[in-house]
């Protein structure tokens, strides 16, 4: 691809291809990268790209816009930043970039229980436009008083991932010896000093961590502390029984995260939830899973609109955002990409520029297919028809 100058990048794919040359190859990989041999990162693109949106023409657009409520708050446009673990692998200072663009363009931005930085920092940044996401983990009283320092903060949205069971074999992260504890292979050391603008800011940021968990994982050698990332972010024994514990517990708004079966879905709506995140992690962790975009008509079709549809994995484009919609979503989360900006033009730049491009471009889309309003998308707007209209 022909090299773009800083002030030129107008899409998604573009701020990838300049993260790509930007970013030592295994921090690019763990980025980029998906479970086994990448077929569901890869599907979860090719069903987007299969959809075709119908547009209806002579309708009024004029005072169109993007606007739309979930949970009861008005947000600037129906896509919030995803949880992503580690994302300070960077940039020093990425978590908090995304959560200071989202508090001014106000979205949402969701912050990960395995973030280099802690709640109460992100708290005083994003305010309330900050949401949680919670592994609830084979430690109750660990998960207990992570719910209990969100609600401290002022959060009321919190997203509990259940797509987890065990850790996914990420064949990308195990060759460059990404891994906790790290095992770096000697290529990966070699291209890490190719890289010397990533290594200084790497040197003079903080030592990374998992920000939330400092308190509990006290002292531990290297192997110990694996152990435990291992068992705080994924649990082989999480039933329903366990969310419905972390129902009763939490007063406010609950998602639960990770959903493809409509099944899972209604079991969701059963126990009480708000809505769900119809995800598959990215394509992260089960290879042969599903893609968001091709099980979430079906999802709807079961839940009707008693829960609120939030998607994610695979979406890049304020196209993607109105294909989202128009299939049966409420609303999308973005993670890759936003971690593509910030290693293509900065921290202080990049997020605040893919937020103002992808809600232009979802505005764009918006009017071109007769929708004065986000909520006039519906499987009317599909081609060739497909959909549970909202």
């Amino acid at each position: 691809m022909r090299r773009v100058p800083t002030g030129h990048l107008f899409s998604t794919a573009q701020m990838a291809e300049r993260a790509r040359r930007r970013l030592p190859r295994a921090i690019f990989d763990f980025i980029e990268g998906g479970a086994g041999a990448e077929i569901a990162v890869a599907r979860n693109r090719e069903q987007f790209d299969r959809i075709a949106l119908m547009p209806q023409a002579l309708r009024d657009c004029s005072a169109a816009h993007s606007e739309t409520t979930i949970f009861g708050r008005r947000y600037a446009a129906p896509l919030g930043i995803a949880p992503m673990g580690f994302a300070d692998l960077v940039c020093p200072g990425t978590d908090r970039a995304l959560a200071r663009a989202a508090r001014a363009a106000n979205i949402p931005y969701t912050l990960s229980t395995a973030a280099t930085t802690s709640i109460e920092t992100i708290a005083t940044i994003a305010q309330d436009n900050l949401w949680f996401q919670l592994y609830p983990g084979a430690d109750e009283a660990i998960a207990a008083g992570l719910m209990e320092r969100a609600l401290a903060v002022g959060v009321t949205t919190l997203l509990v991932t259940i797509d987890i069971p065990v850790p996914a074999k990420r064949v990308r992260d195990l060759t460059n010896g990404l891994a906790i504890p790290l095992r770096p292979s000697l290529r990966t050391v070699v291209d890490v000093v190719r890289h010397p603008a990533w290594l200084l800011r790497a040197a003079r940021g903080e030592r990374l961590g998992m920000a939330n968990f400092v308190d509990s994982r006290g002292s531990m050698s290297g192997l110990a502390h694996a152990e435990f990332v291992s068992r705080q972010l994924s649990c082989p024994g999480l039933d329903w029984a366990r969310i419905e514990r972390i129902r009763r517990a939490w007063p406010h708004h609950l998602v639960i995260k990770g959903i493809l079966n409509p099944q899972d879905a209604r079991a969701a709506e059963r126990i009480g939830a708000d809505g769900v995140v119809v995800s598959n992690h990215g394509g992260r962790q089960l290879d042969s899973a599903p893609s968001s975009i091709e099980v979430l008509p079906a999802i709807r079709e079961a839940c009707g609109d008693r829960l609120k549809l939030i998607l994610d994995s695979g979406v890049r484009t304020g196209d993607d955002i109105a294909r989202s919609l128009a299939s049966g979503a409420d609303f999308v989360l973005l993670g890759r990409p936003f971690l593509f900006a910030v290693a293509a033009l900065g921290p202080s730049l990049g997020p605040a520029r893919i937020v103002d491009m992808l809600r232009a471009d979802f505005l764009n889309t918006l009017i071109h297919l007769g929708c004065a309003d986000p909520t006039e998308l519906g499987s009317d707007h599909l081609w060739p028809g497909r959909g549970t209209n909202r």
